[in-house]
């Protein structure tokens, strides 16, 4: 796998404290993360520069992580977006998937276990890429946009 520290993070929440702390110690973990404290926020950030993985909050004043979680999936599929709420429901987890959301997480959760859901997400995304990208090379272009709609499929 790349180096840690090449993975682009956004998180995303409104609770500033908490997600300070969460950036703060995902960061003694080697990894380096990007801010965002609403959906709005993160969507001007996203279109900036493209994370590898999201880690975004549902409820939000705005446009909420729902919204966000579609937006983003929809311009950037690639995006691996892991969702760490507070107030979420069984109802919530299925639409979250349905949308392409890679993992749904209830706060509060283990900076380990976070940590290693954001590089299994990581190493998703690039095989993933490398295995479309292999096919592409070789002309083999329907079956490369069949690995990526089954990937995004199996998300969900």
């Amino acid at each position: 796998m790349a180096d840690k520290d090449n993975i682009k993070i956004l998180l995303v929440d409104d609770e500033e404290e908490f997600v300070k702390t969460l950036s703060e110690r995902i960061k003694m973990r080697e990894l380096g993360t990007n801010i965002a404290h609403n959906g709005e926020q993160a969507l001007e950030l996203v279109d900036n520069e493209v994370p590898d993985v999201m880690v975004l909050d549902l409820r939000m004043p705005g446009i909420d992580g729902m919204e966000v979680l579609k937006r983003v999936k929809k311009a950037y599929p690639e995006v691996q977006v892991i969702i760490l709420t507070g107030h979420g429901s069984e109802k919530d987890e299925e639409e979250a998937r349905r949308l392409g959301a890679f993992e749904y997480l209830q706060k509060p959760v283990e900076v380990d276990t976070l940590v290693n859901k954001i590089q299994r997400a990581y190493r998703q995304k690039i095989e993933t890429s490398m295995m479309a990208g292999t096919f592409a090379e070789a002309g083999e272009f329907d079956t490369a946009k069949q690995i990526l709609d089954r990937d995004k499929k199996k998300k969900k």
